[in-house]
C-alpha cells in the first residue's frame, strides 16, 4: 500500500494538530524531518509579549504530610513500665479492612480533638502459622500502612509496636498531634 502525499491544506491542519499536543517522548530526528513542511519557515516576530517582563508568579506548592517520628525512648519505657497513662484504645478485631479504616481515622481525629496524645490501637497479631502473606494478619500488615498516607498524617505524629504488656507486636503506639484552630 502506497502512501499518498498530503495537500497544503491538510499539511496546515496537521501542524495545528501537532502544535496542540505534547509528545509521550521526544521525536527521533527522522520523525521530526517528516512533519516539518517543504515551505521556508514563519518569519518570527520581534515584539516581546507584555508578560515576558513582569516578575514569574510563584506558584505554591502542594502540601506535603508532615514527616513521621518515632516516639521518645523515655515516653516508650514510660509507657511500658506503666507510668505515663493512654488517652485511649481501639480494638480493631474482627473487623474488615474497610470497617477497621474508617473506624480508625474517626477515632484518631475524635481523640486529637479532645486533645489526646497518646493511643493504643490493637490490630491483633493474626492468625499463628500463616507464613505464606495470604489473609493471615491483614490488618497487622494494613494499619501501618494506612497511617503513613497523608489523611492520616495531619492527625498523628508516629507510631511504634507496642510492648508485650499492651500486645506486643498486635498493637501499635500512636502519637497524635495537636488539633489546629481552624
Amino acid at each position: 500500500m502506497s502512501r499518498r502525499r498530503l495537500s497544503d491544506d491538510e499539511r496546515v491542519l496537521w501542524r495545528g494538530v501537532t502544535r496542540s499536543i505534547a509528545p509521550l517522548r521526544k521525536p527521533s530526528p527522522l520523525e521530526s524531518d517528516a512533519v516539518e513542511p517543504a515551505g521556508p519557515p514563519p518569519p518570527k516576530s520581534r515584539a516581546k509579549p507584555a508578560l515576558a517582563n513582569a516578575a514569574p508568579v510563584a506558584r505554591p506548592k502542594p502540601a506535603t504530610p508532615p514527616p513521621l517520628a518515632p516516639l521518645a525512648r523515655k515516653t516508650r519505657q514510660r509507657i511500658a513500665r506503666g507510668r505515663h497513662s493512654l488517652d485511649g484504645r481501639l480494638d480493631l478485631h474482627g473487623m474488615t479492612q474497610a470497617e477497621a479504616h474508617d473506624a480508625l481515622f474517626f477515632f484518631l481525629r475524635a481523640k486529637q480533638a479532645r486533645g489526646a496524645k497518646l493511643v493504643l490501637v490493637i490490630t491483633g497479631k493474626g492468625a499463628r502459622g500463616g507464613d505464606d502473606g495470604r489473609g493471615r494478619g491483614v490488618l497487622k500488615r494494613m494499619v501501618p500502612l494506612w497511617l503513613r498516607l497523608p489523611e492520616f498524617r495531619d492527625l498523628i505524629v508516629g507510631f511504634e509496636n507496642a510492648a508485650a504488656s499492651h500486645g506486643g507486636e498486635g498493637a501499635l503506639y500512636v502519637s497524635l498531634r495537636r488539633a489546629r484552630d481552624e
